[in-house]
Formats: structure tokens, sequence, C-alpha cells
């Protein structure tokens, strides 16, 4: 039996411990903000926070969870009133929408360790999540508004 503790509230699994975390959330829990995209950890989509650092949830067992604080899309907020979730609106960022969640973790991630950041520390901090829409620019003005009303 693993236990997880996924946002706020522990969780377990008598699965296989080499099941993705993703479907973990998805499946069993229902928590369906994190996407699944190329189920290789190269596009960002499946991004939670694992005890506060962006992990790639697609290509993380379930195993390296346990005893640990996973933290989704749904957990950031419970209102959809982050600082980042507020700056992602106002700044118009996404299109489709399916990256999204990933990158708001992605940059939430980054804001916690470095909360003033420059466009190059942002830019590569984000390298790794990859938006088809091509919101780029969007996204770094969205996180540099985050960071000035966080900070």
């Amino acid at each position: 039996m693993i236990t997880v503790k996924v946002n706020g509230v522990d969780r377990t699994f008598d699965g296989s411990p080499e099941m993705p975390l993703l479907w973990f959330l998805r499946d069993v829990l229902k928590l369906t903000g994190t996407k699944f995209s190329c189920g290789q950890g190269l596009c960002g989509a499946c991004t939670v926070h694992i005890n506060g650092t962006a992990m790639r949830s697609c290509i993380t067992p379930v195993k390296a969870a346990a005893g640990k604080a996973v933290t989704t899309i749904e957990g950031l907020s419970n209102n959809g009133e982050h600082p980042l979730q507020k700056a992602w609106r106002d700044a118009n960022v996404p299109q489709c929408g399916y990256c999204q969640p990933g990158q708001i973790m992605q940059a939430a991630s980054l804001l916690k360790k470095t909360p003033k950041p420059t466009g190059s520390q942002i830019d590569s901090a984000m390298r790794g999540n990859l938006c088809r829409c091509g919101t780029y620019q969007r996204i770094r003005t969205a996180i540099q508004m985050a960071a000035k009303v966080m900070a």
C-alpha cells in the first residue's frame, strides 16, 4: 500500500507501484487537470509538484511519490485565484489551453525558488514546457506579472 498526500489529502494506492503518477491522479483520483501528452516527460503538460518541485508525472512512478506531497493544478488554488492563474487570464495566455496546467505548475515552482526571475531565468525554467500555440511571450509576461504581485 502506497500513501501519497495529494493536494493536502492522504490518498492510498494498492496497485502497481510502477504505474505512472499521472494515471493515479487522472484515472484513480479523477484529477484531470494534469494532462497527458507525450508520455515521455518531454513536453511538460503533465507537470505537478512533488514536495514543491516540478516533476513530470507521466514518467514518475507512483512509488516515487510515496510519503510525499503532490500538488496538481487543482491544488494550486482552491478557487483558481493563485497569482499565476490570475496573471494567465490577465495576459490572455491560453489559446487551446491544453498545456496550461503544466505551464502554470512549472512557473509556480520557478517563482517559489526564484521570486524575482529575470527573462533568461524564466526562459530557462520554462524551456521544457511546450506550447503548440506558441504563446511563449504571453507566458513570460504572465510570470513577470505574477512575480510582481507575489513579491
